[in-house]
């Protein structure tokens, strides 16, 4: 794992899924009726148990409470041993053994919340790095993330937990549970369920700093549904105003703004709006744009050719409305154009290349870029790479929307070849920071 076990074991404590020691009492030694957790009846395993628990140093802890576990297989302590050594195991860093600690005590305890809650931010922590096996991870954690949503529902309370620590340790869980079933769904692309897990995170504890992340989690489950919901606008400029307008977010932000709004104005008092309340307020909206045919209206009059993107492009010959996409077509069909694009597909004579932002970050394809010879090998860009390439408009499919461009160049350096009609390179999404 990337993450360090330092930061793991502060998400954990944030989370306040703390793992505080419990001793249990000793039946030789506590009077009866005063007893409220379990009670070890032999003086030798209540005294190794009791060592095990006074060890300062987690490695010798972890040591003790091993050796208690294999002496006394059965005892009446096995789940708060367990507990403690999860404790333990978090304090020292050592995630493949904290995992297995918990496994035991989901074994000996099916409902345990401490260890479901820890094994679903563990593996969800561990999906997050990336690498060969992050996919399986984020399973792990989703399964152990749904046997946490049961268990919050028939675990009880320990007789040695208070009540407040008992509502505290389940608040925190679900925390950990919903973000984890969230994680999920945005992996799977169910942007409506990933919305309903991150609300619930955000309205537990909608003024949390520990919070913050899963704003913009939020934000983008409610964004990528079509149609956009509303709500996600306030979420992503609530998470503009906490990251002092961070590029990469105002960037994503105001692209969904503008294509729910059909305009930029009203962006910026949206963000100092949203940074002062966490939920949006009662009878919030923002005004929906014009149609796709007014919006084709509007940038035909308002831009030139020659400062569109592929976006543009796409909302124009796919809105129906003629007299725009014949304007716009005849000035730049058979006419050079240089753009980036994100490469889908190589094959020998053509690339089959992303333009628009949504494409970009779906991998589809909507421009065929066909080439006069074959690709130099030196020259052939990676499929999901960006490429700069040229090419020359020659007919487009408004449904699917494709550009078709023929007599394609890939220029050795950026720059080297010229473009009478150069496109505007499209946006890039935000990536989302890490989560508690």
């Amino acid at each position: 794992m990337k993450k360090s076990l330092v930061n793991l074991a502060l998400a954990f404590a944030i989370a306040a899924v703390a793992l505080s020691a419990t001793l249990p009492a000793c039946a030789q030694s506590a009077p009866s009726g005063q007893q409220t957790g379990p009670t070890i009846k032999d003086s030798a395993e209540y005294n190794a148990y009791v060592t095990a628990t006074n060890q300062a140093d987690p490695k010798a802890q972890a040591e003790a409470y091993e050796a208690f576990l294999r002496q006394y297989p059965n005892s009446v302590v096995k789940v708060l041993a367990l507990e403690q050594l999860m404790g333990a195991y978090t304090k020292i860093g050592d995630v493949p053994k904290l995992q297995d600690a918990a496994s035991r005590l989901l074994q000996a305890d099916p409902a345990s919340i401490k260890a479901l809650a820890l094994l679903a931010l563990t593996y969800r922590t561990a999906a997050e790095q990336g690498g060969p096996n992050a996919l399986q991870a984020l399973a792990n954690a989703e399964k152990y993330a749904q046997q946490g949503f049961r268990a919050l529902q028939t675990a009880q309370k320990p007789a040695e937990t208070t009540d407040e620590d008992w509502n505290k340790l389940k608040k925190s869980a679900a925390a950990i549970f919903n973000v984890t079933a969230g994680v999920n769904a945005l992996q799977q692309k169910d942007y409506a369920a990933a919305a309903k897990f991150f609300q619930a995170t955000i309205d537990a504890a909608p003024s949390d700093p520990s919070n913050n992340p899963n704003i913009y989690l939020l934000a983008e489950a409610l964004l990528e549904q079509k149609p956009i919901k509303p709500d996600g606008l306030w979420y992503i400029a609530r998470y503009a105003s906490i990251t002092s307008n961070n590029p990469q977010v105002v960037k994503y932000g105001k692209y969904k703004y503008v294509k729910y709004h059909g305009g930029d104005d009203g962006w910026d008092q949206l963000v100092a709006q949203a940074g002062a309340t966490p939920t949006p307020p009662a009878g919030w909206s923002v005004s929906p744009a014009p149609t796709p045919a007014e919006q084709a209206g509007k940038l035909c009059q308002t831009k030139q050719v020659k400062e569109m993107s592929f976006d543009h492009f796409e909302l124009i010959f796919t809105s129906g409305n003629q007299q725009c996409s014949d304007q716009v077509w005849s000035q730049i069909k058979g006419k050079p154009i240089l753009f980036e694009a994100k490469v889908v597909r190589v094959e020998k004579t053509r690339l089959m290349l992303a333009s628009t932002y949504d494409n970009i970050q779906n991998n589809v394809a909507d421009v065929e870029l066909t080439f006069p010879v074959a690709i130099p090998a030196t020259l052939t860009p990676k499929a999901g790479a960006m490429a700069r390439v040229q090419g020359n408009p020659a007919s487009f499919d408004a449904n699917p929307f494709m550009i078709h461009m023929t007599d394609g160049i890939i220029p050795k350096k950026p720059g080297a070849a010229a473009a009478a009609t150069p496109a505007k390179k499209s946006p890039t999404k935000a990536a989302p920071r890490k989560r508690k």
